[in-house]
Order: structure tokens, then sequence, then C-alpha cells
């Protein structure tokens, strides 16, 4: 404790009270992006195969495969894809609304987290410049109160620091912006899965190719 203490006291000596705000807020990024993970594995994003093949069973028209296989499936997706062959085989074509919005809970849970990633990304290089503008007023303060025995060194090692916790902002926000990205790129791809399965779901392809061919062939008279 005496160690983390005196670490903590000499990073302070050096950026301020600015760094170690970033510091701070790293550790803060870092557990949110572990539970992010952790959050994304557990519900099975990016994993449908099991959830495909359901679709794809339903779309020909084979509904005993499209139900076992979706027994198989550990997707969060699996009861919205449950719900809309109740729906579809209820006849509820009207229903897409409602599936979406079931979609879109889900969607919202995983989502969680993001608007503070993105906060981070965006202010902690500006936390950085603002500890920076800090490290220059005092730097030149030193300076002036030097008077006329000015020594470069003082200014050389005030701009440094000052420098320093602009640095720590960026190192702060790039690679919370490269996992934002991420996450985000990966919902968008949940989002289009879940919409071609629903949409395959309430309007078979199977059902399609059912259409009495009587209603293709032109009236008598």
């Amino acid at each position: 404790m005496t160690a983390l203490r005196d670490a903590l006291a000499r990073i302070a000596e050096l950026g301020g009270p600015v760094v170690l705000v970033l510091i701070a807020v790293s550790v803060l990024t870092l557990a949110v992006v572990l539970y992010k993970l952790w959050q994304f594995g557990r519900a099975g994003v990016g994993r449908h195969r099991a959830l495909s093949e359901a679709v794809a069973a339903w779309d020909r028209g084979d509904r005993a495969a499209a139900r076992a296989a979706l027994g198989r499936s550990r997707s969060y997706l699996a009861p919205v894809v449950d719900m809309a062959l109740d729906m579809a085989r209820q006849g509820g074509r009207d229903a897409a609304g409602r599936l979406e919005a079931e979609a879109e809970a889900r969607f919202a849970r995983l989502e969680r987290g993001f608007r503070f990633l993105d906060s981070v990304a965006q202010l902690a290089p500006l936390l950085g410049l603002f500890g920076t503008v800090l490290g220059m007023i005092e730097a030149f303060r030193a300076l002036q109160d030097a008077g006329a025995q000015v020594d470069p060194s003082i200014l050389a090692g005030g701009i440094w620091v000052a420098l320093l916790t602009t640095a720590v902002g960026l190192v702060v926000a790039m690679p919370t912006a490269l996992a934002l990205s991420w996450f985000e790129g990966r919902m968008d791809a949940e989002r289009v899965t879940a919409s071609r399965a629903l949409n395959t779901i309430l309007a078979p392809r199977g059902a399609r190719a059912q259409a009495p061919e009587a209603d293709l062939a032109p009236a008598h008279a």
C-alpha cells in the first residue's frame, strides 16, 4: 500500500491531478471493456450457426428441422426467433414490429456502456489538453519568478511535464475508440442477422413456392 501511495504521489508530482484522473478513468474504462467482452461471449454474439440452420430449415419448409436446430442454439436471439416461429405458424405476418422491438430490447442490453466509452474517447484528449494548459501556465509562472536569472531548463522541464498530460490523454482515448468501434461493428452485424432471420421466418420461400398455380393462370371468360 505504501509503494502504491508513493507511486501515485510521484505521478501527481510529475503530471498533476489531471494525470491521476486520467489513470482512474483508464482503469474504469478497462473494466467496462472487459465486462463487455464477457457479456458478448456469454450472450453468444456472432455465434449463430444453429440459429441460421433453424432459419434456413424454416425457409425451405422443414418445420421439424427448424425447431430441432433452434433447440440447439445458445444465442441470445433464440427466444426472439422462437417467438417469430410461433407467430408465423399462427399466421401473424403483421407481428414484425413487435419482433423487432423484442430484438432491440436485447440489443440495448448489449449496448449498455457504449455511451461511457464514447465519452471517454472524446473527453480524454480534451482532459489531457486541459492538463497541458495548466502545466504551461505553471511553467511560465516559474519563468517569470526567475526574473533576470532565466534558466532554459526551467522552461524545458515545465513544457515536457505539461505535455505529459496530453500524451496520457491520447493513450487513454485511442484504445477506447478502437474498442468502441469494434463493439459497434459487432452490433451492426447482429442487427443485420436478426433482421434477415425475422423477415425470412415471416415470409419464407417455401410458403411462396406453395402459392396456387391458379393464381398465376389467366382468368377464363
